[in-house]
């Protein structure tokens, strides 16, 4: 495979302070439409996780109900940073304290995938748990040290993220 057949895949779990029908987090819900229509129409991006409603939250990946994740993909890093950080996501994320508890493992994780995979959400929480585990490197990643597609023989990559999101604790 060439550079052109990899896309980046990126997942991110939060635990919400309350349940999902709960007012204190009715604003990231009031949000979250929006929000997905902006990746939708993001240039780059490629895929999202979504159950009937149009969203993740439904899924239950751990039996923790307040446990929700988000996973897609997209064409590049550049195109995943530029939704993060530049677009109307970023006003939003900057108040996931009010709707999120503080999360103590990592709780984004980016990775490689050939270009037409749809990573399950298993696959996800392996990635968390290999950045947890093992900390960056090329089968999870974060914006601070983003590795290269496979095959391209460059170094990691810091993005220069936020310091307040950088994917783990």
């Amino acid at each position: 495979m060439d550079a052109g057949d990899w896309q980046l895949a990126q997942v991110n779990i939060g635990r919400l302070v309350a349940p999902s029908d709960d007012r204190q987090v009715a604003g990231f819900f009031a949000e979250l439409d929006r929000i997905n229509a902006i990746a939708d129409a993001s240039p780059g991006f490629v895929w999202r996780l979504q159950d009937n409603g149009g969203n993740a939250t439904a899924y239950q990946p751990t039996p923790d109900p307040r446990l929700i994740v988000n996973l897609s993909v997209w064409k590049d890093a550049d195109a995943l940073f530029a939704f993060v950080y530049r677009s109307a996501h970023t006003p939003v994320m900057a108040q996931r304290r009010s709707w999120f508890e503080r999360f103590d493992g990592a709780y984004q994780a980016l990775w490689w995938v050939p270009a037409g995979t749809r990573p399950t959400i298993d696959d996800a929480l392996a990635r968390l748990w290999l950045l947890d585990r093992y900390g960056p490197h090329e089968r999870a990643f974060t914006f601070k040290s983003i590795h290269p597609r496979p095959g391209t023989g460059h170094g990691p990559v810091d993005m220069g993220p936020d310091p307040w999101c950088v994917g783990h604790a």
